[in-house]
């Protein structure tokens, strides 16, 4: 019966850590596989800008209207949207305190006259003493001054009740012309002070548009320049010529105003909403480069494309700059130069340096 030798210890110990290692090894990365791509070449094009502000039907003439005099209102007949005519009453202060006072003043008008009629019969009896020696040119003199401080006083008097009549009057405001209430700022029981706004009219007439455009495109706007004008209740277009552009831009929002004269005719309900557009005619242009949506990926907040190197044919990232969108594409103000070619399908799975293929469309 034959014997195997006894194996050693530290043999057995090598083996398996051999063994182990052998096991434990990585196995060899797999290449990654090349992708098949489309690429688009970029180049300039030209884009039209179209621009499209909302505005609003305006009266070319609103006036606010206020009383005269201070006083408490009493009566306010005129209402938000009521149209009215020429001479109607649109509101009316409590009159009682310049009633009387023009009962006053009517009364110093008749004392006035009183004393002057006086001082007229006096001059005229002295007159007749001194033409007969009975007193002296001085005295005479001082008669005739009498007079025309009564004649001056009585002037005075007629003057003041002239005012005192018309203040009476002027607790009725009348509408200067017809047109519409466009709004009411005071209410009945309110004491008003003269010229503060009561009601505020738009004067019927000729119809403007107004509208905001910011300080960029304020070059395309000119007195007398032609301009659409949509309307949004039934979408019919009008004609309307740019009637005065602001000099100074508004301090809240920066931006200018600008006013449209609607053509003659135009019956633009007030206070509606418009579109406003320049004709095709006049819209710019500019060279700008544009890519499908399809060919953008967004990482770390930045907006990127794949370029193809043609030279071994792998993919590198490039950050751009999009400013606006043209329909579904992207308009690129900055990062590509002409002749890059951009890879516009599959942007999503490719990675830094990936070996790719552009992709040919079969014939």
């Amino acid at each position: 019966m034959s014997h195997f030798p006894k194996p050693n210890g530290l043999a057995v110990v090598l083996f398996l850590s051999v063994a182990f290692l052998a096991a434990c090894g990585k196995p060899e990365t797999a290449e990654a596989p090349v992708r098949s791509v489309k690429v688009l070449t970029v180049g300039q094009s030209d884009m039209a800008m179209e621009f499209e502000f909302s505005g609003e039907v305006r009266a070319r003439i609103e006036t606010a209207l206020g009383f005269r005099v201070n006083g408490k209102l009493l009566h306010r007949p005129a209402e938000i949207g009521q149209r009215v005519k020429a001479g109607q009453l649109l509101a009316e202060l409590d009159p009682m305190d310049y009633r009387l006072a023009a009962v006053a003043s009517t009364a110093q008008l008749a004392s006035a006259q009183t004393n002057r009629d006086l001082a007229a019969a006096d001059l005229k009896r002295y007159q007749g003493l001194f033409d007969q020696g009975f007193i002296s040119s001085a005295e005479l003199e001082r008669r005739d001054s009498i007079y025309k401080a009564a004649q001056a006083q009585w002037q005075q008097a007629q003057a003041q009740n002239a005012v005192q009549g018309n203040q009476s009057s002027y607790t009725r405001l009348m509408a200067d012309a017809a047109g519409v209430v466009t709004s009411v700022d005071a209410s009945v029981g309110q004491v008003v002070s003269a010229g503060q706004p009561v009601v505020r009219l738009a004067i019927d007439g000729p119809r403007d548009v107004w509208f905001s455009v910011p300080e960029d495109k304020l070059k395309y706007f000119a007195t007398g320049d032609p301009l659409q004008v949509r309307l949004w209740n039934d979408d019919s277009v009008l004609n309307a010529k740019v009637r005065d552009v602001s000099a100074s831009a508004d301090p809240v929002t920066r931006t200018f105003l600008v006013k449209a004269a609607l053509a003659d005719g135009a019956k633009g309900v007030l206070g509606a909403t418009v579109n406003v557009s320049l004709p095709r005619g006049k819209l710019a242009t500019s060279k700008i480069v544009k890519l499908p949506s399809s060919a953008l990926r967004f990482e770390g907040g930045k907006t990127q494309v794949w370029l193809l190197d043609s030279a071994n044919m792998t993919v590198q990232p490039r950050i751009i700059d999009v400013t606006t969108a043209d329909g579904n594409d992207a308009v690129v103000n900055s990062g590509l130069n002409n002749g890059d070619q951009v890879v516009v399908s599959g942007v999503h799975v490719l990675t830094p340096g990936q070996k790719v293929s552009v992709f040919a469309a079969p014939k």
